[in-house]
Parts: structure tokens; C-alpha cells; sequence
């Protein structure tokens, strides 16, 4: 080889690792300057004033006329929103992060494609990472009864940089009618009753009524993305009319638009509480502006209980990280909950029993700044009131983590709690 041509080599060589080295900052930096934020206390869950910031300032307007249906676990879960899909005429749009394999993915791949054969628009929106474990013959069964198939973020030249910005939505909508979010994923794990290690414990939720169009509209928003089409008309925006009781809202949040917007918005609930915070979060790695407004909470007489997973659970990086952050939060008196039986991914907050906020979004930073997110925020007493009694139930199957333990762990595990956070901004 001629020196020349060494030269040539070694300079090709040093502008790709360049473009590797720009592309791996651009994914795994938060992508925003951060700012020391001041949210101050100004009036409580119950002033009518928290209501108008919830729907003005921070997110879509607050709706009423909707009924909301807790759904726990597969057996509950996935049986309602099969018989949504099985039921619809017109349309059904579907986003969600994990679609794997197993019998519960073939079940789903069939009723979609069935509907699509009949002549209904199927429009389904996989993340391109959370879907990598599909079995290839549900999505060739889907595509070749006429169900649009596209994947979130799926790599090419023009998207390297937004990689690590994945889909964390987890939204049916049929007929623009029936809407369905929470924390499930289409995977063997999310089927039973959470009576196993092998059998997650989870919510889901059934909505009916006029925020089901805010719902829709969040489907629509990453659909445009990745499509470039508008969908609209009444297939998936129909009249609505009221179904229940409880005002709602579809609260989304994504890097593109308001990366922040989920965070100030448990934020602002975190701060207006008055009595009680219940959160039950599957990732639980606050950032120290979220420790610091729980725990002002808490120095003004708020109860704050948090059901996080235990030692069952599909990653132990984020565990370790978790339970690195949890000191101040004991020591100001706070409760911290691990699960038991198995591995807890329920993502839910019920703030004086009179707010619950529930959908796709973690208590951590990639739910926070990195992925796109969306949560069904529903006030109603009544609504709330049955949380607290699902939130209790979890309760009774967790154990309780004092400050004196937690300062009292192995000194191994300090040092594996110290190497997980310095990925905090990933997790």
C-alpha cells in the first residue's frame, strides 16, 4: 500500500468513527439545555384553578362525558381490547411499543387482519426497536389482508440522529369510539392474572366518550410522522357522545414537540397534591428536580406511597438505579414499596383521590425527554376511588423498604446503584 494511499484509508477512517462518535452524542444526550425550573405551590388539587392549568396550559382541554373502565391484567386486558377490534366497522388504529411472539401476538395478528379482509382501515404502528422479536409471519398475515403495517423510527440515513427517540405509546382506538392505553405490551408476559414470574401484573384502561378523539388525534400525530398522510373523516373522528361521568384528557408528550411537557405535568400534579400521592411506576429513576418536588410535598404533610418492582423484574440496571435515588425520599418520609409476586409494570398516579393519571409514561427520564409518551389523565372521584382500593390491593402483596435498610445495604450494591446512575439520563 502506498503512502498516499494510507493516508486516504486513515482519513475515510477518521470521518466515519467523526460521524459515528456526532451520531452516538446526538442519540444519548437529553437533546434539551437544562434549566432549573420554579413551580411554585399556588393553589391545590381541589381549586378549579389546577383543572384550567391542566387543560390550558399544560395539555389538551379537559372533556367531560366519558367512562373509564380499569382493566387488570391479560385476563382482563387483552380479551376487552380483542373484542374492540373484533367489533369494529369503520377503523382501528393501533400503537405500541412491544408486539413479540407467542399465542397472545398470533391472536392479535388475526383479529386485525380479519378486520381488514372485511374491509375495515387497519392502521398499525410498531416502535421499530420495542417490535424487533415479531415473528415475521404476523406481520406478512397482517400485510396480506390489507393492514397497514409501518415501524417508529425504523433506521435510515435521514433519521440516525433521532434513534434513541422511540414510540412508548400504547393506544387502540376502533372506530374512533372505543380507546384503550396503559402499560400492556402484546407478549406472552402480559397474558393471566400477574400469579407468576412468568406472568406480569399490569393495567390497562377502557375509554368511551368524547376524549377518545384526543386519543385518536395522538395516534394520528406519529402516524403523520412516519407516513406523511393526514387521516381524517369520520371513520376516525365521529360524533361523540357522552358516555359516562369523568372528565378526561389524552396527555402526549414527545422530544419533537414538547419533550418536557409529561414531566411538568406530574409536576404540577406532584405540587398542587394536598393529602396523598399513590404512585405505582415500573421504573421509578426521579431525577433530582422530581425528588425535590416530592419531597416539598412531603414536608407539607402529603402522603407519598410508591409500589416499584422488586427483585423480579426484566432489568436490574434500572433496579439499581431506582433504589440508588431512594435515600432523601426515605429519609423525608416517604414509602417505598417493592412487589412481590412478580414483575410490577403498572404506570399509574392518584393524586387526593381526586386525579389519576395513567398510560405508557415511566417515572424516568426516557419516558421524561427521550421517547414519545402518552397518559389518560381522569378526574373523577369515584374513578379515583377505585384506584386507591386496586392501588391498596398491590400494596398488601409488596414489602415496605425502611431508610435503616436501604442505608444498611452491601457496600456492592452501593457501588452497582453508583455505575447504573451514571446512565440516569438514559433510563
Amino acid at each position: 500500500m502506498t503512502k498516499k494511499m494510507h493516508t486516504g484509508m486513515t482519513i475515510a477512517i477518521t470521518f466515519l468513527l467523526t460521524i459515528v462518535a456526532v451520531l452516538l452524542f446526538i442519540n444519548f444526550s437529553s437533546g434539551e439545555k437544562n434549566v432549573t425550573r420554579e413551580l411554585p405551590r399556588l393553589y391545590s388539587t381541589a381549586d378549579p384553578q389546577f383543572q384550567r392549568a391542566m387543560g390550558t396550559l399544560l395539555g389538551p382541554g379537559i372533556v367531560g362525558g366519558n367512562r373509564v373502565q380499569e382493566l387488570l391484567n391479560g385476563d382482563q386486558i387483552f380479551p376487552s381490547m380483542l373484542a374492540a377490534i373484533r367489533g369494529a366497522q369503520k377503523s382501528i388504529t393501533f400503537e405500541t411499543y412491544i408486539y413479540w411472539s407467542g399465542d397472545i401476538g398470533r391472536e392479535f395478528a388475526t383479529a386485525l387482519a380479519e378486520r381488514a379482509k372485511a374491509g375495515v382501515k387497519v392502521h398499525v404502528l410498531l416502535d421499530w426497536v420495542g417490535s424487533a422479536k415479531i415473528d415475521d409471519s404476523f406481520l406478512q398475515e397482517m400485510e396480506a389482508a390489507g393492514v397497514e403495517i409501518r415501524k417508529f423510527h425504523k433506521p435510515h440515513w435521514y433519521n440516525l440522529a433521532r434513534m434513541n427517540n422511540r414510540t412508548h405509546r400504547k393506544l387502540l382506538v376502533a372506530d374512533g369510539k372505543i380507546g384503550f392505553t396503559g402499560g400492556v405490551g402484546i407478549a406472552p408476559n402480559w397474558t393471566g392474572a400477574g400469579q407468576d414470574p412468568d406472568h406480569w401484573r399490569d393495567s390497562h384502561f377502557r375509554m368511551e366518550g368524547p376524549a377518545v378523539a384526543q386519543m385518536q388525534a395522538v395516534f394520528m400525530d406519529n402516524w403523520l410522522k412516519v407516513t406523511g398522510r393526514v387521516m381524517h373523516g369520520d371513520p376516525y373522528f365521529p360524533a361523540l357522545q357522552p358516555a359516562g361521568q369523568s372528565s378526561a384528557q389524552v396527555f402526549s408528550s414527545s422530544p419533537s414537540g414538547g419533550s418536557e411537557s409529561m414531566q411538568l405535568m406530574y409536576h404540577l400534579s406532584i405540587t398542587a397534591a394536598q393529602r396523598s400521592i399513590d404512585l405505582s411506576s415500573a421504573y421509578f429513576v426521579p431525577d433530582d428536580l422530581t425528588s425535590k418536588t416530592l419531597i416539598d410535598a412531603l414536608k407539607r404533610g402529603v402522603k407519598v406511597r410508591i409500589i416499584t418492582p422488586g427483585e423480579i423484574i426484566d432489568t436490574e440496571t434500572v433496579r439499581a438505579a431506582s433504589r440508588g435515588t431512594w435515600g432523601p425520599l426515605l429519609q423525608a418520609g416517604a414509602e417505598i414499596y417493592e412487589y412481590q409476586p412478580t414483575m410490577y409494570h403498572v404506570k399509574a398516579m392518584v393524586v387526593d383521590k381526586l386525579l389519576v393519571s395513567v398510560g405508557s409514561t415511566n417515572f424516568d427520564n426516557r419516558s421524561f425527554r427521550l421517547n414519545d409518551e402518552a397518559n389518560l389523565n381522569v378526574f373523577d372521584p369515584a374513578f379515583a376511588e377505585r384506584q386507591a382500593k386496586v392501588f391498596e390491593d398491590d400494596l398488601r402483596k409488596s414489602r415496605r423498604v425502611t431508610f435503616e435498610e436501604w442505608a444498611d445495604r452491601p457496600m456492592k450494591e452501593k457501588l452497582k446503584e453508583r455505575l447504573a446512575l451514571l446512565l440516569g439520563s438514559q433510563l
